[in-house]
C-alpha cells in the first residue's frame, strides 16, 4: 500500500488507508500509464509470492491463477500448460456486472484494456467453457485434473 500510495496519491485510498478499488479501478483503466505504474508495482510482488508458493506446494501440480497472465508477456516461461477458462463475452459482462456493481460500459473497458476472447483461446492449451452448468463444469474440471495427474506423474510409474 506504502508504494501505491507514493505513486498514487491518497484519492486511492479509504479512510482506513485500505485501498479504495473503484477510485483505482477508475484511474487505471482511464490512463494506460497509470495502470503501468499500477502493474510495475504488483506484477513483481504477485510473481515473488506466486513463486514462493509453487515452491512450497507437494502437490503433483500446481495451477497459477493469474487473470492477466498473457498481459504479462512472459506467461510461458512460467507455465508448462495454459488452460484458459472460457465464457462468450455476453456472459462474462454480465457475471462481472452482477459480481462487482459495475455498468456495462465500465465492464467493457476493463476487457478493452485485456488481451480479447481471441488472444486468450489463441494461447491455450487447454479450455473449460464455462457457459454451461455447473455439472458440465464439474465434468471438465475433472478430466483435466485427471489429464494433468498424468503429465505430471514420473515416467515409468512410480
Amino acid at each position: 500500500m506504502a508504494a501505491i500510495r507514493e505513486s498514487f496519491g491518497d484519492g486511492v485510498l479509504n479512510g482506513d488507508g485500505a485501498l479504495n478499488r473503484p477510485a483505482m479501478r477508475a484511474l487505471a483503466f482511464e490512463s494506460p500509464e497509470a495502470r503501468k505504474r499500477l502493474e510495475g508495482i504488483l506484477h513483481p510482488m504477485i510473481r515473488q509470492e506466486s513463486e514462493r508458493q509453487c515452491l512450497a506446494a507437494s502437490a503433483p501440480y500446481v495451477i497459477l491463477a493469474v487473470p492477466l497472465l498473457i498481459e504479462s508477456g512472459a506467461y510461458r516461461e512460467r507455465v508448462h500448460r495454459l488452460c484458459v477458462v472460457d465464457c462468450p463475452e455476453a456472459v462474462q459482462v454480465a457475471r462481472v456486472m452482477q459480481r462487482s456493481g459495475l455498468d456495462e460500459l465500465q465492464v467493457r473497458a476493463i476487457m478493452a484494456a485485456q488481451a480479447s476472447r481471441a488472444e486468450r483461446l489463441a494461447a491455450a492449451d487447454d479450455v473449460v467453457d464455462n457457459a454451461g452448468s455447473l455439472e458440465a463444469l464439474r465434468t471438465q474440471v475433472a478430466r483435466l485434473h485427471s489429464g494433468y495427474l498424468a503429465l505430471a506423474a514420473p515416467p515409468g510409474g512410480l
